[in-house]
């Protein structure tokens, strides 16, 4: 999909895609708040790629993973963050999860990870698998930075309109090229436009991910400016949420300097930026 059509089917879906933040959830997807449960796993079969990788073979999740937003005070969440079954996000000072959309793309993917070696802070990266196959040094880069590569799709459809061999195709391509580039299979994955449905969840799992989602959307796609983008992340702020911006899929010039902007405020503010780990990896 070209950078234009890419745009242009973003806004044309973001009204239906879901928009997770502070304030609830809305669309397909939805935030697994504190002391919410997931719903009931369903049986997989016992043997293939999931078991290999050290996932329970047997459960696939219904809803995506995503950080909990603002607590009723700090030491309550950071206890729910350390105890989360299927997620850990390190409980030192107060950690936060920045991840990026998209990518990776020539132009504005260098500047971030620059940024992000110059503060020593790692990050996440969801990629979709025609960038990475054109990019693959920055995949390569982005391991040797021990930044934590995601799947993102092929070429970034709405999931919940494709058939299952579509859906697997998407994401197992995607795979394919973050393995043989970054070194390592995926472990987590995000739906284009936070669009899920079951068949997605299930084939996640199935190719040995978890799905991840986010609690505060900076909206940085859109171009608000980049004092929006960043008092979205200053203000949004808290232990354990996840943010989401984008590397691609337009100009990224102001999701790059809010990064510059905002990263050196947070960890002035004593935040550890970091990535989550799953409990059975």
């Amino acid at each position: 999909m070209k950078k234009d059509q890419l745009i242009t089917r973003r806004r044309a879906l973001i009204a239906g895609a879901a928009a997770l933040g502070a304030a609830g959830a809305a669309g397909t997807a939805r935030v697994l708040t504190a002391g919410q449960d997931v719903e009931p796993a369903r049986t997989l079969p016992r043997s293939g790629p999931q078991a290999s990788r050290g996932l329970k073979p047997s459960a696939y999740r219904l809803q995506p993973i995503a950080g909990y937003g603002p607590p009723p005070n700090s030491a309550h969440l950071q206890t729910l963050v350390r105890h989360e079954p299927f997620m850990r996000v390190s409980a030192r000072g107060r950690s936060l999860v920045l991840t990026f959309d998209d990518g990776p793309d020539p132009h504005y993917t260098p500047e971030i990870l620059r940024t992000l070696r110059e503060y020593d802070v790692h990050a996440m990266f969801f990629v979709c698998g025609e960038m990475a196959n054109d990019n693959r040094d920055l995949l390569s880069e982005m391991a040797d930075d021990g930044h934590t590569v995601g799947n993102h799709t092929w070429s970034h459809p709405l999931l919940t309109k494709l058939s299952r061999s579509a859906i697997r195709s998407e994401i197992e391509r995607t795979s394919k090229v973050i393995e043989e580039a970054y070194g390592e299979p995926p472990v987590w994955f995000r739906a284009p436009y936070g669009e899920w449905n079951r068949a997605t969840y299930q084939i996640g799992a199935e190719l040995g991910m978890e799905p991840l989602a986010w609690t505060i959307d900076t909206l940085d796609w859109s171009m608000p400016g980049t004092r929006s983008i960043v008092g979205a992340v200053e203000k949004g702020a808290a232990p354990g949420v996840v943010v989401l911006s984008h590397d691609a899929g337009g100009d990224r010039s102001q999701s790059v300097q809010a990064l510059r902007a905002y990263l050196p405020h947070l960890l002035d503010s004593g935040y550890h930026i970091t990535v989550p780990r799953r409990k059975y990896a």
